[in-house]
């Protein structure tokens, strides 16, 4: 990593304590890490910086510290949000100049509420892929953020569609930051920059208020320094009390599946995720090798019936894409991609639905409730920007490939964390992705952080 564009990771929770003990005021804090974004310097790491509210929000966090009555443990914590949440006041571009222009929200999406009552500090919106629809982070309009574990002369991709919030993140600039998941779009940047990714079951939190993709797979999540901090602001995004769950690594079978998800993988991928692998059966836990039968499924319905969420996406942009003027102002790719989810007969679209509530039911059936999928969270490293802002075959290809085995997980309606498990090409980490069946949640949390300390490597 460029230590010279990084700080010091700070964790959430670390920062919360420290505030409350009154080793560090709310204020201060929230100056210097406005300073430390600014003094990043980096195109499309945000969209926009919420100075002012962030001010007032820290202003009000301190009062409430100086008299004793922290809102939660996260209190006067920074926080940035993927630029799809509408924050009040603010317009929600969704990573697109063709939404520049209208109205501003006229009050904050209800996860933005619930973490300003959990007394988190907003300082701004985080940069992303053009209306979410990519996993690699590309965006022509408001800039492409670098992966920090690469040179300036070599920049990597830092993943999509939620880059801005992993790379600042990643950097030490944030202690946690929010993104949305559609098709991997925290897990894969969380894995490519070498942090902490949640996401959460789909419609464990509202999703008013937030900009949509494909509604039938949008889920949210967090990025942080470790799961502990997920554990915090998922529960503070519920409104609910931090417990964690009993169920250890011990607990569950970890079954690697034998199929897909290795296809085509990098050998240092493979590597890092067999070191990782060789420490959980070292610390004691129970590992299976196995087909997994639903992952081929779902390969089956996108072949027969095509990309659920091309269909979905277009009919939220539908109108859009019949201006010519706004379809002029879009990313060339994301426009030619959402257009073709037009193209995907309705009686595909309900095939598609019937076949994917069939897999999920057998997927509930095949690893029941004592068992968690473990396997690479990309199958490659994050590749080179430079070649894929000119070669519109390599994009599609390794979007394909970036997205593949994540997208697995919304189709299936899993949960999932990301955890950084070791190096593989150019020194560039890999991702050791953990994932439970929708719903459970607290025991794939529960899980992941007894295994980060063993996953990690070093």
């Amino acid at each position: 990593m460029d230590e010279s564009r990084t700080q010091s990771p700070r964790t959430a929770l670390a920062l919360g304590a420290a505030l409350q003990s009154g080793a560090l005021d709310a204020e201060v804090l929230a100056e210097q890490t406005l300073a430390a974004i600014a003094a990043a310097d980096m195109p499309g790491l945000f969209t926009r910086i919420s100075a002012a509210r962030a001010q007032a929000e820290a202003k009000a966090a301190s009062a409430r510290l100086r008299a004793g009555r922290a809102a939660s443990p996260l209190d006067g914590v920074p926080v940035a949000w993927k630029d799809l949440f509408d924050l009040e006041s603010e317009v929600t571009t969704a990573g697109s100049r063709v939404l520049a222009s209208t109205p501003p929200a006229q009050a904050d999406a209800p996860v933005v509420a619930a973490l300003k009552s959990a007394g988190m500090v907003t300082v701004g919106c985080t940069g992303m892929t053009e209306f979410a629809f990519s996993g690699l982070g590309l965006n022509p309009h408001y800039g492409t953020p670098r992966n920090p574990w690469s040179s300036a002369d070599a920049p990597r991709i830092p993943g999509g569609s939620s880059s801005g919030s992993a790379v600042a993140v990643a950097m030490g600039l944030l202690p946690a930051a929010i993104g949305t998941d559609t098709g991997g779009s925290v897990r894969i940047p969380a894995a490519f920059n070498g942090i902490v990714g949640y996401k959460a079951t789909h419609g464990r939190y509202p999703m008013d208020g937030v900009f949509p993709l494909a509604q039938s797979l949008d889920s949210l999540g967090v990025f942080a320094h470790d799961v502990a901090d997920a554990i915090a602001v998922d529960a503070a995004m519920r409104d609910a009390i931090a417990q964690t769950a009993e169920t250890g690594v011990k607990d569950v079978t970890l079954v690697v599946p034998v199929n897909v998800v290795f296809d085509n993988a990098e050998p240092g991928v493979v590597d890092a995720f067999e070191r990782a692998l060789q420490r959980l059966d070292a610390a004691g836990a129970t590992i299976e090798r196995r087909v997994f039968p639903p992952f081929d499924g779902v390969l089956e319905l996108v072949a027969r019936h095509g990309p659920l969420v091309a269909a979905e996406a277009y009919q939220v942009h539908a109108a859009r894409l019949a201006d010519p003027r706004e379809v002029a102002a879009m990313d060339p790719r994301v426009a030619s991609r959402l257009a073709a989810g037009g193209k995907i007969a309705a009686a595909d679209v309900a095939a598609f639905r019937a076949g994917r509530k069939a897999l999920v039911a057998e997927a509930r059936t095949v690893l029941g409730p004592r068992a968690m999928l473990v396997h690479p969270t990309v199958p490659h490293v994050a590749p080179l920007v430079r070649p894929l802002e000119t070669d519109d075959a390599l994009y599609l290809k390794a979007n394909a490939s970036t997205l593949r085995n994540t997208t697995l997980g919304n189709i299936l309606e899993l949960c999932g964390v990301s955890l950084p498990c070791g190096r593989g090409e150019a020194g560039m980490p890999v991702g050791f992705l953990i994932s439970a069946m929708g719903g459970l949640d607290a025991d794939l949390l529960a899980v992941a952080r007894e295994a980060e300390g063993v996953v990690r490597e070093g």
